[in-house]
């Protein structure tokens, strides 16, 4: 789902294995074994990710390519890449409330499969990056936060070293300390409050971001019960490898 930016053998296999493999953020029990499916979030999203698999596969099956094959020149890599993740412009574009942009192919068998499971690949794309997205949303509402800010700062005056110099990594982030001596950096989180304002600010900001991304939250999960309905439905379902092998 994110931008492949894999120019050799490693790199490309290694990218399929981690978005095959990639688990769906839980944010609802979902359906129950009451309606044929597994309960609990574990079991829902091993179905899912074998179920993407076994779609994954028959897919490039269908294109005389593998995920175990092996790429015997360049031109094979950008065959097996192109048809995995799609090839030309990112059709599918998501800007966060962090600043961050999530980009994505409608084509590709990894496109077709996503498409096939939940039904309609562009809400299910939006819905997934927002919600996989949201304890980053809400810490980045913490660090904007004056009380967290505040704490910082006690945390660096205690944490910088007599006659050291905090200084700050990005124009416009707060100063920090230079690499403190753990048991510095434990004791001033605690002294400053650091740690406490911390749990407190991100507790309160993920119930108020979930609010806010309601909408997302909701075709997120009635997205993931159809994949789930789905993925049962799939003969001979097999779960994922750990990755890609070669011989």
């Amino acid at each position: 789902m994110l931008r492949i930016t894999a120019r050799t053998r490693h790199a490309l296999l290694a990218a399929a294995a981690a978005l095959l493999l990639s688990g769906c953020a839980t944010v609802g029990p979902g359906p129950s074994e009451a309606s044929g499916l597994p309960s609990g979030a574990a079991a829902q999203d091993a179905l899912l990710k074998a179920a993407e698999h076994r779609l994954v596969v028959d897919c490039l099956k269908g294109q005389g390519l593998s995920l175990t094959s092996r790429p015997r020149a360049p031109d094979d890599d950008r065959t097996l890449r192109a048809a995995l993740f799609g090839a030309g412009p990112r059709e599918l574009s998501v800007t966060l409330a962090t600043g961050a942009t999530v980009t994505a192919h409608t084509d590709g068998c990894l496109a077709g499969a996503r498409n096939r499971l939940y039904g309609d690949q562009r809400r299910w794309f939006r819905a997934q990056v927002v919600v996989d997205n949201l304890r980053a949303e809400a810490q980045a509402r913490v660090s904007a936060d004056p009380t967290h800010r505040a704490a910082l700062a006690r945390w660096t005056r205690c944490a910088t070293p007599p006659g050291g110099t905090p200084h700050s990594d990005r124009p416009g982030r707060p100063v920090r300390a230079e690499r403190p001596n753990p048991a510095v950096a434990v004791r001033c989180s605690r002294e400053s409050g650091l740690d406490e304002v911390r749990a407190r600010l991100e507790a309160t900001e993920l119930v108020t971001v979930r609010a806010l991304r309601r909408d997302e939250l909701a075709t997120y999960r009635q997205l993931r019960d159809r994949a789930l309905r789905r993925a049962v439905e799939l003969p001979a379902t097999v779960p994922p490898q750990k990755g890609p092998t070669h011989s």
